[in-house]
């Protein structure tokens, strides 16, 4: 019989509620026995909707339980550095919605932090769990590509100015759309390929709405190896136009996914790849080799979330995503952010 998990989720609205605690509930190594939010009627209905033994609106109250044993924070950005103190100092394990601060430097406070109190930190990037990025990298390290030389990624939403709204303001967010929605881009890649960044450049700003974060922005990077690669994301771009596309080159092969930067597991993956390139052809006749079928079952990418680090927690497998590894992605962005003063 699989032992569970008791779980406590800081931070019960928004994510939490619309993805990450339904999850919750699928998963087999997991149980919900607290919910916090400071808004007690939230917390309340939360409590009730999923079965929840507690409902606070205090972190300290939450912590106080000695069955709970990991919790997930899915508060506002601005609120994860004391959070997690205090959650490090309990002696609970964390998952921790991204980004992981409000810069670098206080994300390696955060894991620090846990360092030192002995818990497991994980981060909530999702999107690794999709099945289409988990078969893209498998084909990736199996050479089907040949050498990576480029990838390209877009992740977009619409977000007009929202009064009060956290996201929208630097001092409580961190950064706008590149760093709310491209951070997935560049991990994504980051996770597919295995290489890593080594140059970054691009341009942010506002193009549309005047809130003080980026409502657009474009990363540029090369990549351990030489690969280049293009990230670019908007709170500008209305949901039901958006493709939402996510491209891998190499030198013998390539890989289109539309749909799968996503909430939801879903959207569709066309690969191509030849066994030799061949000579230079001046014409550049393009007569596309037939996609390769792939073939991958469906599933909840928040309760594969759930499940992964609550086996982390048992000793039974490593911590998904690891702080350090996180680091890196919001690292990207932030500097990014460093050249346009952003």
């Amino acid at each position: 019989m699989t032992m569970k998990i008791k779980w406590g989720v800081i931070g019960c609205g928004g994510i939490a509620d619309r993805r990450t605690l339904p999850g919750m509930m699928l998963a087999d190594n997991a149980e919900l026995v607290a919910v916090m939010d400071t808004n007690p009627k939230a917390a309340k209905a939360c409590r009730e909707k999923y079965g929840a033994r507690y409902a606070f609106d205090s972190v300290q109250a939450l912590l106080a339980l000695d069955e709970i044993e990991a919790v997930y924070i899915a508060s506002p950005v601005f609120c994860h550095r004391e959070q997690c103190a205090l959650a490090a100092k309990a002696g609970k394990h964390i998952l921790l919605e991204k980004p992981m601060g409000l810069s670098v430097a206080e994300a390696r406070e955060i894991a620090d932090d846990c360092e030192r109190a002995g818990v497991k930190l994980g981060v909530a990037f999702m999107m690794r769990f999709h099945s289409y990025h988990r078969e893209m990298r498998r084909l990736v390290r199996e050479g089907l590509l040949g050498e990576i030389v480029s990838a390209r990624a877009q992740f977009t939403c619409w977000y007009p100015e929202i009064e009060n709204c956290w996201r929208q303001n630097k001092a409580l967010s961190g950064g706008g759309a590149m760093l709310d929605m491209a951070i997935h881009s560049i991990d994504l890649i980051r996770y597919i390929t295995g290489l890593e960044v080594e140059e970054s450049t691009g341009m942010v700003g506002n193009q549309i709405f005047q809130y003080n974060v980026d409502d657009a922005g474009i990363g540029v990077y090369r990549m351990t190896g030489g690969a280049l690669v293009v990230v670019d994301s908007a709170f500008n771009i209305p949901d039901d136009v958006s493709v939402s596309k996510l491209e891998i080159y190499g030198t013998k092969g390539s890989m289109i996914a539309k749909g799968t930067l996503s909430q939801v597991e879903g959207g569709s993956l066309e690969v191509l790849a030849v066994d030799n390139a061949g000579g230079y052809d001046a014409a550049q006749n393009r007569s596309l080799v037939k996609p390769i079928p792939i073939s991958v079952e469906f599933g909840n990418m928040y309760t594969k979330e759930i499940e992964a680090f609550g086996r982390a927690v048992r000793g039974e497998g490593e911590i998904p995503v690891t702080a350090a590894d996180a680091i890196l992605s919001q690292k990207a962005i932030e500097d990014v952010y460093t050249e346009n003063k952003a």
